[in-house]
């Protein structure tokens, strides 16, 4: 019998367990490793595709599939496939149309299950490509045949992001999908019900794992759903007001190790 043993601890990546450079520290990395080696489940949830987590899978190394697309799907990395996945509905490039047609400058991006098309460039847009190494695939929104995940609106300026909700919310076809703020310049798009909180429960339920034995720790809008679902919800310090709001426990930044802390925590039994 392990320490961690029946235990599932997830994490969200940018301003949680990744640091400002986008690097995961040796303490957090070394606290994962024991994790798992005492029987835990250690995994991420995050907004992007599974293709551009390569280098962060081989850093943590997780032991369980790992949530994708802010919530669209569970990916299991050792098999390179998808063990669940939800498809965007019919309808979605009306809305689109109304964001173009509104917001000139506002950066389009169609996420299908395997690759992103850049359908409109703008700054946003090409620090992404900058980001996650993706290459510029470019194409007219509508002619995307694959099934699609989520849409990606970007722009550097706050007044635009907002505009781009606003204009969204108030489309006749809004109850049929979700939005979220998944970071300070980036909207999107998701089907109706899908978070990172039901990725929470699909795992859970994949692994066998009681759901009041798992850990979701997260700091940003886009976490919220998975900090309410998961049996422990933790912010980290840095967090968004909204997810502090959201969390059960308020731990240390993303730069003072945060995972690390976490593990320790549930050790001495301050967690669970």
């Amino acid at each position: 019998m392990g320490k961690f043993d029946g235990i599932l601890f997830c994490t969200d990546l940018d301003g949680t367990i990744l640091r400002e450079d986008k690097t995961i520290s040796k303490e957090n990395l070394e606290a994962i490793e024991y994790f798992k080696r005492e029987g835990g489940y250690f995994t991420f949830v995050t907004g992007r595709m599974p293709f551009y987590v390569n280098g962060i899978c081989e850093a943590i190394n997780p032991n369980a599939p790992f949530g994708c697309i802010n919530g669209g799907g569970l990916y299991d990395k050792k098999k390179e496939e998808y063990i669940w996945t939800s498809e965007m509905p019919d309808g979605v490039f009306e809305l689109i149309d109304c964001v173009a047609e509104a917001l000139v400058e506002v950066g389009i991006q169609v996420n299908t299950f395997y690759k992103t098309y850049f359908c409109r460039d703008n700054d946003t847009m090409q620090y992404f490509r900058e980001v996650t190494g993706l290459p510029k695939l470019t194409c007219e929104y509508k002619s995307v045949k694959e099934p699609i995940a989520k849409i990606i609106f970007g722009s550097e300026k706050n007044e635009e992001i907002l505009a781009v909700d606003r204009v969204l919310r108030s489309h006749k076809s809004a109850g049929k999908f979700d939005f979220i703020r998944s970071e300070r310049a980036l909207f999107e798009i998701l089907p109706k019900g899908i978070n990172k909180g039901v990725v929470i429960e699909k795992l859970a339920e994949y692994l066998g794992i009681d759901k009041k034995r798992t850990i979701a720790i997260g700091d940003y809008n886009n976490d919220v759903a998975m900090l309410k679902k998961a049996g422990v919800g933790i912010a980290v310090a840095n967090a968004s007001p909204e997810a502090l709001a959201a969390a059960d426990i308020v731990t240390v930044s993303n730069e003072e190790h945060a995972i690390a802390r976490v593990i320790c925590d549930i050790e001495e039994g301050k967690i669970l």
